[in-house]
């Protein structure tokens, strides 16, 4: 990406905020812990105290943090991915990722507002795959995203509903990130990490009210994206009041198909329909 903006104040901006975002999903941050004091975080990054603490007045504003003066940050939401198995319980999607990419063979189908979040986790894979703690033979991702002449009902300026920036911001996000999960699962094949790797991208005319992934077939998270009223930080610099949608920090439902269970199964069922459903969508709806 070399130095070009991506769309939230700059590349080390936006690698801090990726990195922060993704210790909460996954599980390295609890409700009730804290994170490092601004000066710890911003030597461990390399990065001046302005940026750590731009990235924690973002993580703020998403509901994620609450500032605590000299004594870091108090975590005080992570998102959870509820089970329906009859084990039910909570997991976390960093986890389900970790399994999937354990397997010789994965294929991921993802429908979602921007690539955000799949970027993230995809980047944590490919460091495991550098690292030799994993070596799958096939990745498979296939991304389905909205149209960009789609007018999304968020995010919206408060106030000022037929200012574009807000969407131009999405456009610009998702832009970035796509290019970046391109570049990181293309530079396994190139670097003969994983002999083959698939990544195609297509846009549909629909208007994501939901986030899916669908995990090698026999997995489907799934959540209903929630509304709510934050500030946003523009490429200028300038912070507005918006209504957005919460998509990193939103929670998850988990649908399996269990051995035994029979194809009848609360979670073979829900894998089945979405499957059926992604696949009508890149077949005969998807640019």
């Amino acid at each position: 990406m070399g130095g070009e903006r991506l769309g939230l104040g700059g590349k080390e901006f936006q690698r801090v905020l990726d990195e922060l975002r993704t210790r909460l999903s996954d599980g390295t941050y609890r409700v009730g812990s804290r994170l490092a004091t601004q000066r710890s975080l911003a030597d461990e990054f390399d990065v001046s105290r302005d940026t750590v603490q731009r990235v924690l007045r973002i993580l703020t504003t998403e509901g994620w943090i609450k500032a605590r003066q000299g004594s870091g940050a108090l975590v005080i939401k992570v998102p959870k991915v509820h089970s329906t198995s009859p084990a039910g319980g909570r997991v976390h999607l960093g986890e389900l990722i970790d399994r999937t990419f354990e397997q010789p063979e994965v294929k991921l189908d993802v429908f979602t507002l921007t690539s955000e979040s799949l970027d993230a986790h995809l980047r944590l894979q490919a460091a495991r795959i550098h690292a030799e703690e994993i070596r799958p033979q096939r990745i498979t991702v296939r991304l389905l995203l909205p149209s960009e002449s789609l007018d999304l009902p968020y995010p919206r300026a408060k106030g000022a509903p037929e200012d574009p920036r807000p969407q131009e911001r999405l456009r610009s996000i998702t832009r970035a990130h796509t290019q970046s999960l391109r570049r990181v699962l293309q530079e396994l094949r190139s670097e003969g990490l994983v002999p083959s790797v698939e990544v195609e991208i297509r846009r549909v005319r629909l208007e994501p009210s939901f986030k899916l992934y669908l995990l090698n077939g026999t997995a489907a998270l799934f959540g209903p994206y929630e509304v709510v009223e934050r500030r946003i930080p523009l490429d200028d610099g300038e912070e507005i009041d918006a209504v957005d949608v919460r998509g990193l920090g939103s929670d998850l439902i988990h649908y399996a198909k269990e051995d035994g269970a029979g194809p009848l199964s609360q979670g073979s069922l829900f894998v089945r329909s979405m499957e059926s459903w992604f696949n009508s969508c890149w077949d005969l709806l998807a640019e």
